[in-house]
């Protein structure tokens, strides 16, 4: 699983610094913190940046500004200090409260509030949606638009931005390919994105960013995970699964959760429906 810079105490020398359970002295990632006019070439407004993770300010095709705003990042993300939602556990419509801080611009930011977790698992997808006490019409106002959340399934070759609020850097890249299963330690993603070798190469911290349409304030997947150093379907190693069973290991290579299926379980007042015929998402 990507890795997962969790909120380092001061004067601690080490931290749990990874989605599972490694150990890294904290300054290691420091060299991962891109230089301010990398920055200077991505559209940060409407990312979101959480204690431990990535995110992004989304809304769906026709929903009002009226509506109370979406947050979307990784499924993995959800507790701060670590802990995973179980292969098949699923959390729907769970009361909770979980301040961010949402993009204006890359160093300026307007503090968000979840008092609810629409949506969150790790099984076939990688994946949660926040509900936040503020409505899109409140952050328009503060000069925030949020993200369009695509309706349609994106395709090989499309040419994408990833944005990391919690390191403020982007990367470009394209889509290579698409895999059936994805299989890290004990968690099953299905159709997940794959990214192109050169230009995605992404890292801890950046879990829950959303994958964009390149040039556009679209999303098209959740960044999610990669092979840390080739070893096979392990914690931080993924390996991809063919329809026949054939496993491969690409070291260093990223992907992606695709986030289309969320229309299929969302009812006439933008709510996730589980229950709704022909959902897409995994069940409780």
């Amino acid at each position: 699983m990507i890795k997962l810079l969790i909120s380092v105490l001061l004067g601690m020398a080490s931290a749990s610094a990874w989605a599972f359970p490694e150990r890294v002295p904290f300054n290691a990632l420091q060299t991962h913190v891109s230089p301010q006019i990398q920055s200077a070439q991505y559209d940060f407004n409407g990312i979101v940046t959480l204690s431990n993770c990535s995110a992004s300010l989304v809304h769906f095709v026709g929903q009002p500004m009226t509506s109370k705003a979406y947050v979307l990042t990784n499924g993995h993300c959800i507790s701060s200090w670590g802990g995973f939602l179980r292969p098949g556990e699923v959390r729907w419509n769970r009361r909770t409260r979980r301040s961010m801080k949402v993009h204006r611009s890359v160093n300026s930011t307007v503090r968000g509030t979840a008092y609810l977790l629409a949506y969150a698992a790790m099984t076939d997808t990688d994946a949660a949606l926040y509900r936040l006490n503020e409505t899109y019409e409140y952050f328009a106002s503060k000069g925030i638009q949020s993200l369009e959340l695509s309706s349609q399934r994106p395709i090989v070759n499309d040419k994408i931005e990833i944005i990391s609020g919690y390191w403020k850097t982007g990367f470009r890249c394209f889509i290579e390919s698409f895999v059936h299963e994805l299989h890290e330690g004990g968690w099953v993603f299905k159709d997940s994105v794959r990214y192109s070798s050169k230009g995605c190469e992404v890292y801890g911290g950046t879990s829950g960013s959303p994958v964009l349409a390149e040039g556009q304030r679209r999303v098209v997947a959740v960044n999610n995970t990669g092979n840390e150093s080739g070893r096979m379907c392990t914690n931080n190693n993924p390996c991809e699964v063919d329809k026949s069973g054939q496993k491969t290991v690409i070291k260093g290579r990223g992907y992606a959760q695709q986030t289309y299926q969320f229309y299929s379980c969302l009812d006439v007042d933008f709510e996730i429906n589980l229950n709704l015929s022909g959902c897409l998402l995994a069940k409780p």
